[in-house]
């Protein structure tokens, strides 16, 4: 099966999990291979705000997904959070672009300190030995000075720093509107033409 490209899309326990599964429904649409890694927090948080119940087992989960997002076969690959052998893990196989979306504060700090104590923050450490490029999603409010000296350090090595801010000059009118406004910035920011979201001017 031929993919564009592959991403890695890494969902975490911060609210937002709404923004993940639009992504991921995206990236599936534009013939981009997806590795998905959830954290066990993102699972409890995608059932509490989207009703998304996902299998622990990481094939199951894959099999849901490609079933909820109609994908190709092999398009939407799960690893669990231990999978030390998967592709994501090493930089001479781990995709070149990756997203964490949303990205809680714990795994933004574990990323900015290279504590590779789980299978999403061993991927991130790799993009960025790698120089590869990474989006990390932050959805907190208000961020503590921790928090900030955090992002700011990793936007030092090149990492992009993206908090679920939604704009509102699209006039939005549903939740909708303004996850899709999120999702085509990430989209915009990795290089994939999308539509759901117009350029400023082109409204």
């Amino acid at each position: 099966m031929s993919f564009n490209s592959t991403v890695t899309l890494a969902i975490t326990g911060a609210s937002g999990s709404a923004y993940a599964l639009r992504l991921l429904q995206c990236l599936v649409q534009a013939n981009y291979q997806v590795y998905v890694l959830i954290s066990s927090a993102a699972r409890v948080v995608l059932d509490t705000e989207v009703n998304v119940k996902l299998p622990g087992n990481p094939e199951n989960a894959a099999a849901e997904l490609s079933t909820m997002f109609k994908a190709k076969q092999g398009q939407i690959k799960v690893f669990g959070k231990e999978q030390w052998f998967s592709p994501v893990a090493s930089g001479s196989a781990a995709p070149k672009q990756m997203v964490v979306c949303p990205c809680s504060t714990g795994t933004l700090a574990a990323i900015s300190q290279g504590m590779s104590d789980n299978l999403i923050e061993r991927a991130a450490d790799v993009v960025i030995k790698e120089r590869g490029q990474l989006i990390l999603v932050p959805r907190e409010t208000p961020f503590s000075t921790i928090h900030l000296a955090n992002m700011h350090s990793l936007s030092q090595m090149g990492v992009t720093i993206m908090p679920a801010a939604p704009g509102f000059y699209h006039q939005p009118t549903c939740i909708e509107d303004l996850i899709d406004f999120m999702v085509g910035r990430i989209l915009d920011h990795l290089g994939i033409e999308q539509t759901i979201m117009s350029k400023w001017g082109y409204q």
